[in-house]
């Protein structure tokens, strides 16, 4: 019973047969079955001589992440393609094929077997969320209903390409305090462990009392020195806590997200992000034919932040009920008055899509400055934190020898 059940999986074989002309051929081929495989050849006009199944790698095959970049990529290969004249299936099949990532390549594969077989590109693209969200499928749905899906496709590239530029700058805004912290906290324990146990063993042979700050930085080094290893599985420990924590509480989530927009230039940096996500978003979707309260949906699910996710929600339901949206945006309390005034204009105007983008255009720019302006301020923060600690610990070290030599 097993047996018959490999036999009716598709799988890969290799096989060695002879052509009508009587010359050795060589190959692969997907079957569910040898004699199926060996049927197909001799449709071909192959006489099989032998025919296996092709043995799988020991530990699998290692197959490549299919990342969001690789998804914006894809996004513009297609809007380039589609508004170059080339036919959707042929698109997807040639993108499919140049692919450098074989799951990227293979992921197209699937996407044009199930267009080929009569279904739409939305639904084929909504049978992988992991890779097309909501907002994506939707916006390509809308191009497919209007027959405008090179327009669509091309305002969909460029959202997730500015999408992507800006989580890049966030994840460098993040990196460097981070950077400082764990650059300053292994200079710390390494002086601690290893450099001030040799000035304590100097230390014993004086036969004097040690100054305070001395005796205090040694009994540091003690307490490194005996429980280094207590201290790494409980900082260990409490960074996983808090990550579970964090997947299962939406509450330690959101007040989470209340307070990383309270620190200091990091939170004025994920201000400006937010806004920018939010009139990226909101343009992409109001210009392709959404109506406003759905776009306000999307903008919300694609803020990235609870405080803003909100706020978006409280301005959708406001807009629902007849408010004008630069109103409502002012009862949130949450946006600049510049991105208030410019929305406002856009919606006296008729042109609230286009005001958006220049909104987000601006935004990303500050975004861009802000993350320059801090990797500027944080070069010399870094050099000034491992100063005063690498500084403070010598003096630590070297107090008992100064003292030592003015008695002398």
């Amino acid at each position: 019973m097993l047996k018959k059940q490999k036999d009716t999986e598709n799988s890969l074989f290799q096989w060695v047969g002879v052509s009508a002309r009587g010359k050795r051929l060589e190959g692969e081929m997907n079957g569910m079955s040898i004699a199926l495989v060996k049927a197909q050849l001799r449709k071909q006009g192959i006489t099989p001589s032998k025919v296996k199944r092709k043995a799988k790698p020991l530990f699998g095959a290692r197959m490549q992440k299919i990342t969001a970049k690789d998804i914006a990529l894809v996004t513009r290969q297609i809007a380039t393609m589609l508004m170059a004249g080339v036919p959707l299936i042929q698109s997807i099949e040639m993108i499919g094929t140049g692919a450098t990532n074989k799951s990227v390549g293979k992921l197209m594969e699937t996407i044009g077997d199930e267009v080929k077989a009569g279904g739409t590109l939305s639904n084929a693209l909504r049978k992988h969320p992991r890779y097309f969200d909501d907002l994506y499928c939707d916006l390509v749905a809308s191009g497919e209903q209007s027959g405008s899906l090179d327009k669509i496709f091309d305002r969909v590239a460029l959202y997730k390409e500015k999408s992507e530029a800006l989580k890049s700058k966030i994840k460098k805004a993040m990196f460097y305090p981070i950077a400082v912290l764990v650059v300053a906290l292994i200079v710390t324990s390494i002086l601690l462990i290893f450099v001030v146990p040799q000035f304590q063993d100097i230390f014993a042979g004086f036969g004097a009392e040690l100054p305070a700050f001395t005796l205090f930085v040694i009994a540091i080094s003690e307490f490194m020195q005996e429980y280094w290893w207590i201290i790494l599985i409980i900082m260990v420990a409490a960074g996983y806590a808090y990550k579970e924590a964090l997947l299962k509480s939406k509450k330690l989530r959101d007040a989470n997200d209340r307070a990383i927009l309270k620190l200091p230039v990091i939170g004025m940096i994920l201000n400006k992000a937010a806004v920018a996500r939010y009139a990226r978003t909101l343009s992409t979707t109001f210009a392709a034919g959404v109506p406003l309260v759905d776009a306000l949906d999307s903008a919300a699910g694609a803020s990235g932040n609870a405080v803003y996710r909100y706020a978006i929600l409280d301005i959708k339901a406001e807009v629902s009920s007849g408010n004008q949206m630069n109103w409502a945006m002012r009862n949130s309390k949450i946006f600049p008055d510049m991105v208030i005034q410019m929305v406002a204009i856009g919606e006296e105007s008729g042109s609230l899509d286009g005001m958006l983008a220049k909104v987000a255009t601006i935004y990303e720019q500050e975004v861009d400055d802000a993350v320059d302006g801090l990797s500027s301020l944080l070069e010399p923060l870094i050099m000034a934190v491992l100063g005063v600690l690498v500084g403070g610990l010598i003096i630590a070290m070297y107090l008992p020898i100064f003292q030592l030599g003015s008695v002398i």
